[in-house]
């Protein structure tokens, strides 16, 4: 579930890297790729199989709820790139 979560917010940054979307976008990017995972899984399991299916989902969305603002903190603790700041100051005008 962790690799899973991880993946997601490895994978939703990468993806935006690859776009050359600007650090702040990427960031964004890359947590929401990650916590949104979990809730079509407990939708689908509890649609199409027992309540009981559900569990593991239920734990991956906890999960995603930790997870996501321990990266969130992380980064808000570190400054963007100047490209980053250029960038807003560009499109703000």
């Amino acid at each position: 579930m962790m690799l899973h979560n991880a993946a997601g917010l490895a994978l939703g940054f990468i993806a935006a890297l690859a776009f050359r979307l600007p650090a702040s976008q990427r960031r964004a990017i890359s947590i929401e790729v990650g916590m949104q995972n979990s809730g079509l899984g407990v939708a689908l399991a509890t649609a199409h199989f027992t309540p009981l299916a559900a569990i593991p989902s239920v734990l991956a969305a906890a999960w995603h709820n930790i997870s996501g603002p321990i990266l969130a903190t992380y980064w808000s603790k570190r400054p963007l790139p100047p490209e980053a700041t250029s960038l807003n100051k560009k499109r703000a005008s």
